[in-house]
């Protein structure tokens, strides 16, 4: 009987002692905060699991706006001026990019393999949904109230499109490198 005592009280303390211990690691900065550290593992899954059945839950299944050379252009002109930073253009990558953890992908390039190009294979709810809530621990910001909602739209439609031949204005404004 008393052996069980003493198995069962170590065992007590191992358990209070385990929240302290993980306490004081992030307390003296010990885990993984600068982009440029080695992530946790399954780090990226904390967000990807449940990332996906969040948008099926919730992404609009109905496009409110319809794919016209006018809202092709608008989308162009919202994707550059609040996407392009991060996401590039067309024919120019993100520097910027490269510097974030988990790098942002780049919307305007093939997947290997596949005539994909960024995120034209996701519906354009999925991609709206994303625009419009951002995505924590990636660096999407939630764009809801910086953008209007057909703008946020436009952007989900351009880029569903972006595998798609696109208006000679559209492409102009997603491929003209910053500065020009």
């Amino acid at each position: 009987m008393g052996r069980l005592w003493t198995g069962l009280t170590f065992f007590l303390i191992g358990l209070l002692a385990l929240p302290v211990v993980a306490y004081l690691y992030f307390l003296l900065g010990n885990p993984p905060v600068a982009t440029s550290d080695r992530p946790f593992p399954f780090e990226a899954q904390v967000v990807r699991v449940p990332l996906g059945a969040r948008i099926k839950r919730e992404a609009p299944a109905t496009v409110p706006l319809a794919v016209t050379p006018e809202v092709l252009a608008a989308g162009a002109t919202v994707y550059r001026d609040q996407c392009a930073s991060c996401h590039g253009l067309q024919g120019h990558p993100s520097e910027f990019a490269k510097t974030m953890f988990p790098g942002a992908p780049q919307l305007w390039v093939k997947h290997k393999n596949s005539a994909v190009v960024g995120v034209s294979d996701d519906p354009a709810g999925e991609t709206y949904w994303k625009v419009k809530n951002g995505i924590r621990l990636t660096g999407m910001p939630a764009y809801q109230s910086l953008l209007s909602e057909d703008q946020m739209w436009q952007v989900a439609i351009l880029l569903a499109n972006a595998d798609k031949e696109l208006p000679a204005g559209v492409v102009e404004t997603v491929s003209r490198p910053f500065g020009n």
